[in-house]
């Protein structure tokens, strides 16, 4: 005879653990869902690294570049990403996750095959489509696990995976570049992730969907386009979107070129690159990106606007300090304005997320965070680095090797109107918002 009343005590603690253990368990999720998001950087980022032995072999122009890191892995990574996150807010996220980190890393691996330049591009949209994936749904897990009132600070911790993937990509793709070819480094960053892949399966738990305390108007599940239409009608969001869109429009189009940039006007190798944009680049946004959460949380505690006019606040600092990074001569002088410049423009990334998850019942947060990510990519991935490499071939009859440093500084400046509509949306957020 079955105990029902001890089997259904058992179902409710087992979906309403001990608030210890509840919080322990969201942490040990987080950093389980930080390295996947470092996984997905790093598979990410080491095209940026390689892109000139890439040329140099495949005899390429800095659009074709710019196409290939930006607007054609953008293109499938955002379109994927909707109807993705759709089935995240209705299945298992986990599994999703899963599926998608085991094609990214399969894809990064083929990289290392591709004969010609369409192989590559192909081989990159696969990398897209996995990628799309997996940052959806694990901003949806998170944001079921952490309060409304530490979600920016969760937020950015796994945005900080954005930054080790980085710095990791950095340092593994130039120093085995530079050991053993570029095709080796696709093969050796890429097959890793297929093994953690594996390891996340079994170790990571699909969490309870609706915390307590949620009403329960907010769990009846919206259609796909009630969803959609619900977001774009909301202009908070749609301000907030396009701002963080010109942001990563900055960051992209500047960041993506980086490398090539302190290979062609200073002279550096491929590793050496590699090294000072791990520690100087990946480690000032990986910094950046904790503190724009960290700050978010304790300032928005006071003003839920501070969660849009810190993002506000540390872009408009960016555009200044971007100048002695892409003019001054001096390499200390270079690096340490990049570092600063990192720094500034990567604090967005958790307010903003933070801020669209509030406007928006918990069942549709992964929708949210697809849409913005549509957006942000778009904008940002999508034309930030095409424009810079369209705009460098056209000034590299005029200003020679210097071509790429005006690029990067037209991209830095065309940002700049983001500062405006984060100010603008933050006067509509106190309308739009929702708690839980």
């Amino acid at each position: 005879m079955v105990d029902t009343h001890n089997t259904a005590t058992a179902d409710t603690a087992a979906l309403n653990p001990p608030a210890e253990k509840t919080n322990r368990r969201a942490w040990c999720m987080l950093a389980m869902l930080t390295l996947a998001y470092v996984f997905n950087f790093v598979d990410r980022q080491i095209l940026i690294v390689l892109q000139e032995p890439i040329k140099a072999e495949m005899g390429l122009s800095d659009v074709q570049l710019g196409l290939l890191s930006g607007f054609s892995f953008a293109l499938v990574y955002v379109t994927a990403g909707i109807p993705i996150a759709y089935l995240a807010d209705r299945t298992n996220r986990r599994n999703i996750i899963t599926v998608s980190m085991t094609i990214w890393s399969a894809m990064t691996a083929l990289c290392g095959i591709a004969g010609n330049y369409s192989q590559l591009l192909l081989a990159r949209i696969g990398v897209g489509i996995g990628e799309a994936g997996g940052t959806p749904p694990a901003h949806s897990m998170i944001s079921d696990c952490f309060p409304p009132e530490t979600r920016a600070t969760a937020l950015s911790i796994y945005s900080s995976g954005l930054q080790l993937g980085v710095v990791l990509g950095f340092v593994l793709g130039g120093t085995i570049s530079q050991l053993y070819g570029w095709r080796v480094a696709f093969m050796l960053i890429g097959l890793p992730g297929v093994l953690f892949a594996l390891v996340f399966l079994l170790t990571v738990r699909e969490p309870r969907r609706n915390p307590p305390g949620n009403s329960s108007k907010d769990t009846n599940a919206a259609s796909f386009r009630e969803t959609i239409g619900s977001l774009l009608a909301c202009r908070t969001f749609m301000r907030c979107a396009l701002a963080a869109g010109l942001t990563a429009f900055a960051s992209y189009g500047a960041g993506n070129f980086a490398p090539s940039f302190l290979m062609r006007n200073h002279g550096l190798s491929i590793s050496e690159v590699g090294l000072l944009l791990a520690l100087f680049g990946g480690g000032s946004g990986l910094l950046g990106t904790f503190l724009g959460g960290f700050f978010a949380d304790r300032l928005g505690r006071r003003d839920r606007r501070w969660y849009l006019w810190l993002p506000a606040g540390s872009l408009l600092l960016s555009l200044p300090l971007s100048l002695p990074y892409l003019m001054a001569e001096n390499l200390t002088v270079v690096i340490t304005f990049m570092a600063l410049t990192t720094l500034m423009v990567n604090m967005y990334i958790g307010p903003v997320f933070a801020v669209s998850h509030s406007l928006v019942p918990p069942n549709t947060r992964a929708t949210a965070s697809a849409v913005l990510m549509f957006i942000v990519n778009m904008i940002g991935m999508g034309l930030g680095p095409v424009a810079v490499g369209l705009c460098s071939d056209l000034l590299q009859p005029i200003v020679g090797q210097d071509s790429l440093r005006y690029a990067m500084l037209a991209v830095m400046v065309l940002a700049s109107p983001a500062v405006l509509l984060y100010l603008l949306s933050s006067r509509s957020y106190g309308d739009d918002y929702r708690s839980g």
